[in-house]
């Protein structure tokens, strides 16, 4: 009976050998999704209390959920989500980014999630009524978004005050440095709602679609978060969110 026992006792060995071999866990679990936003874009995305927060997070991390992955965030310049995307920095970038056909030449995006559009915020005392009425006075708009392209292609009599951050592109404004900002809609309001002294204009600008931005040569991870929107719209979990954010909004 010694030598069977000790056979016995030697497979035994070898089998929790190999499954503590290194890395045998973790490559039967699906690699975390590596994904880049610019948390400067309450109710979108932002930082609250050392935690990032917003809309798109809890999307992406819905989607997340229902692909069976989990999020690896990176925290990035909105100028550089594109370029660090194309460069393999991440997988995916989510950060209230526009569908626009200048985008799409070197990213793909899933189906849009989200509808936006780019509106004027000024002081509560500005005479402004319509966007025509800063023609000749500073508007603060933030690198490498389309505010930057649509004021100078649309409204060249405005004097565009590029910054890199949308609080400073808010704060301006706030000590009169500059007599409104463009923006995206969502931010906007969020600031309207939340800092006294601000409003927003009725004419909206433009209607526009967020959308998430994955390589072009990943086709199978833009079908796979296509899927994952598909599914959390359907379960109910993506109204959900939307009337967390956008509580007077309808889906």
């Amino acid at each position: 009976m010694k030598p069977v026992r000790s056979l016995f006792l030697t497979c035994l060995a070898l089998a929790a050998a190999i499954v503590l071999q290194p890395g045998m866990v973790a490559a039967q679990a699906p690699a975390a999704l590596k994904v880049a936003t610019d948390a400067t874009f309450p109710p979108m995305e932002f930082s609250e209390n050392g935690a990032r927060v917003g809309f798109d997070i809890d999307v992406m991390n819905a989607l997340a959920k229902a692909m069976g992955r989990q999020v690896e965030w990176t925290d990035i310049d909105f100028k550089g989500l594109i370029p660090g995307l194309i460069a393999r920095r991440f997988d995916v970038a989510i950060s209230a980014i526009y569908i626009t056909d200048e985008r799409s030449k070197v990213v793909d995006f899933t189906e849009s999630y989200f509808a936006g559009g780019l509106s004027v915020l000024v002081k509560s005392d500005s005479p402004a009524k319509k966007i025509e009425d800063l023609n000749g006075k500073k508007v603060t708009v933030q690198v490498g978004t389309k505010s930057v392209s649509y004021l100078r292609d649309t409204y060249p009599l405005i004097n565009r005050v590029e910054v890199e951050k949308n609080q400073e592109m808010f704060d301006l404004v706030g000590i009169g440095r500059a007599d409104g900002a463009v923006t995206g809609k969502p931010a906007a309001f969020q600031l309207a709602r939340t800092r006294p002294g601000f409003r927003v204009l009725d004419q909206q600008l433009t209607t526009e679609a967020y959308g998430i931005a994955v390589r072009k040569d990943d086709p199978e991870l833009k079908t796979a978060m296509n899927a994952a929107l598909a599914r959390i719209k359907a379960d109910g979990s993506f109204a959900a969110i939307v009337q967390k954010w956008f509580p007077a909004t309808t889906p």
